[in-house]
């Protein structure tokens, strides 16, 4: 649609020239309940809103955004304004703007399926009708008009008329007062962190209580909530611990108050994100509301995110990017300090372990795509940004940020936080606003480390080179410092190097240093004369962001000593080195599965452990060579059986070896353990098959034509839920049947009726690894139709269709020709689309290295 895709030029000239001083936003949703169905037209609402702007050139013409079927009036300064004129569908003309203006559109806007907008969920287990906004970037526009674009902020004032029973939650604090819900004014935020929650939801209350001195207190009311259906297994109790824990956390390390009153926090339906700091009432994914027995990983994750957005009431909704180019000011910093406040307030002291193993991954990957960017990125338009909450404005961008605490120190890092706060507290920032004052605290030359770490993409490699004297002693321990040949930046890195000796059975480190590598060579004095190490772990408590390499020794003492590292972070850092070096075709992937079955049951970090299966799985799906596979599946199956009967009774490592087993099961035998596990036929002491679990065992019986479609309907019966809807979708897609597959591919790609949530698993079931050869007739279907779906659909719907249904299961060098071909044919094709193939292509081409160098190694003589 013309417009849709606001350009950054567009949103500085719309910014030069206007000044919002507030909006009112009346939504009327009675009309989400109610039988409908038959309707062709798609379900509206009303949707009102007066705004009040300055423009400092009288005369001037600009435009304001609304995504909307249609527009009832426009009003402008008194004078009515036909909209059939100056509404094209996605922004409505302003002309003759005077000096104050008031702007007053009446429209209908649509209820979203797609988790855009304002987003309408019917409940299968009840009946239900609920509802909530999420709006990041640019999806404001599709339940008010507005400015939509992060530097024009203005206070909101909501009110909301919504059928009887039901509650409604926006920013400020709410009342209702003759059948309207109206909420208190807003601080002047912006259009993208505005919500709406309406529904009858349950909900939990609570306080936060401070004491600031002088007898003053600070009292900012809590609440939670998620569907009445999750009630029964909703602990608002460990929420709003984590919660409480967060805020002294920050008001102790920031020294600037919660600035937005109430604190409230919705678990919803099929969102599309993890979550979202909309200021005083944040939106999470309800799958953080634990059906079944989770690990404490998932706990620890779920802190995390809650964590993360609470760091965003200030970095990000007090203080502001201007455009999306500086995303990384507040996805960046909330990433950081989600994991910082985890570790230093909450009970998941170990917290920087799952950042090092987990979230880094991300950003190693992220970071050697084509489509790779510095941190502060080039946004040309809303399309960019989309595409732009990626593993390098997340995690690449916290993982820098822990460089620079280690570079200025953790003091002089906080107090530049809270300069900062003060000094554009409600206003917006770029780059160079938080580097004066980092600058400022530190000392340090802010400008030079920002060219070498925000403004470069890649990542580096460092390796130790040993170099020993006759006595055996270290005469000489170098660092060897690379970077990718498109992206050749050698950075400064302040590290720690760690050496370690092997005591027995245990892998011990006895001697550390920190130091600052610079250049392509940094000569570490302080570790000569040493006593020769078994093992050099040059990142030694990941201090910065780099992919870990290994001299010979090293490398030869993680083959037969992993396991006996007694540092969990170490050890966590070596098996990510190790999958860093599978991944970039260094470490054949039959030696990394190897390493799995023989080390991982000796992991004491669950999250780790965690990561391993997802590793493992990966390594024999995509970089093992075709020939190799039933082998590794074979061997992963029998230690996953192995582990699952020798962990603890009801541990989390006995529900995750559970779980791996589900996900690496193919064999007639393991199928029948878990149909028997199922059936109850078969007991392992403390395993608890709850419903997840039960969905978790049927997927692989499904993809595997053991569990059929009147099974599915039964499971289906035993939980009609939800939560059991999107299971059953998931595992009647992963059946192996051509008709299965066609009327699975024909739902997602010939049709958008599927709400977000079912079209996510309907693509996850469809893409099973054991059925390649069912699924090769559709790698030409896919590129036959990606550009219609890009075109047709919103983009949130467009990117998971064209990222989950890639033909990454053909991994053959036609389907990767394919792939070239549809990318020379189409280079007028959306970039946002492009990218996304590209990155697509990028794994492809990664898997058949992977693959090729380990059949090259399984061919090599052994010595």
């Amino acid at each position: 649609m013309p417009g849709e895709n606001l350009s950054r030029d567009e949103a500085r000239e719309r910014a030069a020239l206007l000044s919002v001083d507030g909006y009112d936003v009346s939504l009327d949703v009675r009309s989400a309940v109610g039988d409908r169905a038959a309707e062709a037209e798609p379900r509206t609402f009303r949707s009102v809103t007066t705004v009040r702007f300055r423009c400092n050139e009288p005369g001037a013409s600009s435009f304001a955004d609304l995504l909307a079927p249609s527009v009832t009036a426009v009003s402008l300064n008194g004078r009515d304004l036909d909209p059939s004129e100056v509404f094209d569908g996605s922004r409505i003309l302003l002309e003759d703007l005077a000096a104050e203006n008031e702007l007053i559109v009446d429209a209908r806007c649509a209820y979203s399926r797609t988790g855009e907008g304002l987003h309408r969920f019917v409940d299968p287990e009840d009946g239900e009708v609920y509802l909530y906004t999420q709006y990041e970037p640019a999806d404001s526009r599709r339940v008010f008009a507005g400015f939509e674009q992060p530097d024009l902020k203005a206070p909101f004032r909501f009110e909301v008329r919504a059928p009887e029973e039901w509650t409604v939650w926006s920013n400020g604090v709410g009342e209702r007062t003759d059948g309207v819900w109206r909420f208190a004014e807003t601080k002047p935020i912006s259009t993208y962190i505005t919500c709406v929650v309406a529904g009858p939801y349950h909900h939990v209350t609570d306080v936060y209580t401070r004491d600031l001195g002088d007898g003053a207190t600070l009292e900012i009311p809590l609440g939670a909530m998620c569907r009445k259906g999750l009630a029964p297994y909703f602990d608002a109790d460990d929420v709003f611990l984590i919660t409480k824990q967060g805020l002294d956390f920050f008001h102790d390390h920031f020294d600037y108050p919660y600035p937005f009153g109430k604190y409230d926090q919705a678990f919803v339906p099929e969102y599309n994100l993890g979550a979202m700091e909309n200021p005083g009432l944040v939106t999470f994914r309800e799958e953080y509301v634990f059906r079944g027995k989770v690990t404490r990983a998932s706990y620890e994750a779920r802190a995390t995110v809650i964590l993360h957005e609470m760091a965003h009431m200030w970095f990000g909704d007090l203080v502001t990017m201007v455009w999306w180019d500086d995303l990384w000011l507040k996805e960046s910093f909330a990433d950081f300090m989600g994991t910082f406040a985890n570790v230093g307030a909450t009970r998941f002291s170990d917290a920087w372990i799952t950042f090092a193993n987990r979230r880094k991954a991300w950003a190693y990957r992220a970071d050697q795509l084509p489509s790779t960017h510095p941190i502060t990125a080039d946004i040309r338009d809303l399309q960019d940004a989309k595409l732009n909450f990626d593993g390098i404005t997340y995690a690449k961008g916290a993982s820098v940020l822990k460089q620079l605490v280690a570079y200025v120190g953790q003091d002089a890092f906080l107090e530049g936080a809270r300069r900062y706060f003060k000094r554009h507290a409600y206003g917006n920032t770029r780059l160079g606003d938080l580097l004066s004052v980092l600058a400022e605290t530190s000392g340090r030359d802010m400008a030079g480390w920002s060219r070498s770490w925000l403004q470069t993409a890649g990542v580096n490699s460092l390796t130790p080179q040993v170099l020993l004297d006759p006595q055996g002693r270290i005469d000489e321990l170098a660092v060897l410092q690379e970077a990718a040949e498109t992206h050749p930046e050698l950075r400064p890195h302040r590290v720690a190097i760690g050496l370690y000796r092997r005591e027995g059975d245990r892998v011990v480190r006895y001697a550390r240093t920190e130091t600052d590598v610079d250049g392509p060579r940094t000569v570490v004095t302080e570790l000569a004369g040493a006593q020769a190490p078994d093992l050099v772990l040059v990142n030694d408590d990941d201090l910065t962001y780099c992919k870990i390499r290994f001299d010979e020794t090293s490398l030869a003492t993680l083959r037969e000593q992993l396991g006996g590292l007694t540092d969990p972070l170490a050890r966590a850092l070596c098996w990510s080195a190790l999958w860093n070096l599978t991944r970039d075709a260094l470490l054949p992937a039959s030696d990394f599965v190897d390493l799995v079955t023989r080390f991982a049951h000796r992991e004491s970090d669950i999250g780790v452990l965690q990561m391993l299966h997802a590793w493992a799985d990966s390594a024999l799906v995509h970089y093992a060579p075709q020939v190799w596979r039933p082998t590794g599946e074979e061997a992963l199956a029998r230690i996953a059986v192995r582990d699952l009967r020798a962990a603890e009774p009801g541990s989390g490592h006995q529900l995750a070896w559970a779980r791996f087993f589900a996900s690496v099961a193919s064999s007639a035998a393991d199928l029948e353990l878990l149909q028997a596990l199922l059936d109850g036929t078969a007991k392992i002491d403390g395993l608890e098959v709850d419903q997840e679990l039960r969905w978790a065992f049927l997927e692989p019986l499904a993809a595997h034509g053991v569990a059929d479609e009147s099974a599915l309907a039964a499971e289906l019966a035993r939980d009609d839920t939800a939560s059991g809807k999107r299971h059953q979708v998931r595992c009647l897609a992963a059946r192996p049947s051509a008709a299965v597959k066609a009327q699975a591919w024909a739902q997602l790609m010939e049709s958008d009726t599927l709400s977000n949530a079912m079209e996510e698993a309907t693509i996850a079931g469809f893409a099973q690894p054991s059925q390649r050869e069912l699924l090769a007739p559709y790698a030409q279907k896919y590129f036959a139709a990606i550009e219609r779906i890009w075109a047709e659909r919103s983009i949130q719907s467009a990117m998971n269709v064209v990222k989950g249904l890639f033909p990454s299961l053909q991994d053959s060098p036609q389907t990767l020709a394919a792939t070239d071909a549809w990318l020379a044919a189409h280079e007028s094709a959306a970039p946002a689309l492009r990218r996304l193939v590209l990155e697509a292509r990028d794994d492809l081409a990664r898997s058949l290295r992977a693959q090729a160098f380990g059949a090259e190694a399984a061919a090599a003589p052994s010595d």
